[in-house]
């Protein structure tokens, strides 16, 4: 379930209509809000069957409950992108009241053109922190502002996934957890198969924006004890982690332990025996690839850090997404969506059925310790890992530039020194320059 790429080219039109309509105060969503005493909210589930399946069942169920608010589940459209159909929608006036499926990028972007409602100033806000037990989780979603755009509805913490096979035949029986453990491995592994890589993917010399998630930033949170690189309009990126995160990546290309070109299945097949791995991959070996079994075939980990880094708690990237209201809602359908929010997320059994559907681990600080979960994760031990990073998984920078700059993070660094055109200190001097240029 990887993030799709974020459309590049945004039309400037589309986006002033929206903050106007933002700032207009009146009711821009489809139909009447109100009447007979019921307040109506649209909600826009993400263009995915089990989630749409989740949200009318949880509607349906809340409505039982509390029938003066009536909440309309519908899927968002996918085409070109449901980023798009949601900025068409809102300049159009046709905007829900509310919708998941908004990473903080995308955040960010909407929430500069006035279009999302601050939820810290909805009453309610607190409560729904404290009682989804999530409030460590929620301190990377900060904005630079101080406000709190979206409430995350599920962290895919990414982890790394180690052919442990592999590593045994090599004299390891647990994954690296340094820089210099894991160019150890690289050494040994170049040494009885030349033929094999530590890392064998084509997307690390690609510049596509969304794949920096995948590599450039699971090792850059954990190298930088989750430095946000970028907050609001000002770089603030870590050069001392940024660089040994090159450097790490600049060895392995020099010991030729990296594959860049297209390959079939390459940790499948332990053509490569390291790679990002995220949840939805682990039900998708069940069926394609049954000879993957955590713990025999593969191991998982957090990202390796440099060394004299602390190897515990770890931080790393978060594939995530999450719920935001919209301005253009009216004050009663605002108050009603917290009202609904809060009714989904005091209930651990609501997360529960979303796990259960979706396998996508909710954004809480209790997944391993909360009695609730203990049966799910109890059957599916390889998900284990990624609900215990939870609270120190690091969601995407809040500009909305965003894919312009992840772009840049690729082209001026990450590529080149993968494919040893660049040195680590000029690439990151490069990217900082362009990167610098670009929020100005």
């Amino acid at each position: 379930m990887k993030v799709k790429k974020v459309a590049s080219v945004l039309l400037a039109a589309s986006l002033a209509v929206s903050g106007l309509a933002a700032c207009s105060g009146k009711d821009q969503s489809k139909g009447e809000s109100s009447k007979d005493g019921v307040t109506t909210i649209e909600f826009w589930a993400a263009p995915n069957p089990t989630q749409q399946v989740y949200w009318k069942e949880v509607a349906q169920q809340f409505t039982k409950e509390n029938p003066k608010i009536k909440v309309n589940v519908s899927p968002m459209k996918e085409s070109p992108t449901s980023e798009a159909s949601i900025q068409s929608a809102i300049a159009g006036g046709s905007a829900p009241t509310m919708s998941e499926n908004i990473n903080r990028g995308f955040a960010a972007q909407l929430a500069e053109s006035k279009a999302l409602v601050p939820l810290d100033t909805l009453a309610g806000w607190d409560e729904v922190k404290k009682e989804r037990n999530m409030e460590n989780t929620m301190k990377g979603w900060q904005f630079a502002d101080s406000h709190q755009y979206v409430l995350p509805i599920y962290s895919n913490a990414m982890l790394f996934g180690w052919r442990i096979d592999v590593l045994k035949e090599l004299g390891y029986n647990e994954a690296p957890k340094t820089y210099s453990e894991m160019l150890d491995v690289a050494k040994k592994l170049k040494q009885k198969y030349p033929d094999k890589y530590v890392w064998a993917k084509a997307d690390l010399a690609d510049p596509t924006a969304w794949k920096r998630w995948f590599d450039f930033f699971m090792l850059y949170d954990a190298a930088s004890n989750g430095n946000k690189f970028i907050e609001g309009t000002k770089f603030t990126g870590d050069q001392k982690a940024g660089e040994q995160v090159l450097t790490l990546m600049a060895v392995l290309q020099k010991n030729k332990a990296l594959l860049t070109k297209q390959a079939k299945d390459p940790f499948e097949n332990a053509l490569g025996i390291f790679s990002d791995i995220g949840p939805w991959t682990i039900a998708y070996w069940k069926d394609k690839f049954p000879k993957m079994k955590y713990n025999e075939t593969y191991t998982l980990s957090l990202p390796p850090v440099p060394d004299g880094v602390d190897t515990t708690n770890v931080k790393t990237f978060a594939d995530t997404k999450g719920l935001v209201i919209y301005a253009s809602a009216t004050k009663a359908q605002q108050e009603a969506a917290m009202k609904f929010i809060k009714w989904v997320y005091s209930k651990p059994e609501n997360d529960v059925k979303w796990l259960e559907k979706t396998s996508l681990p909710p954004a809480r600080d209790d997944l391993t310790t909360n009695d609730s979960f203990k049966a799910f994760f109890d059957k599916n031990p390889a998900l284990q890992p990624y609900a215990a990073a939870v609270p120190n998984a690091i969601p995407p920078m809040d500009n909305a530039k965003y894919n312009d700059l992840q772009t840049i993070i690729g082209q001026q660094a990450f590529n080149p020194v993968v494919k040893g055109e660049k040195d680590p200190k000029t690439a990151w001097q490069d990217m900082q320059k362009a990167i610098e240029g670009a929020l100005k």
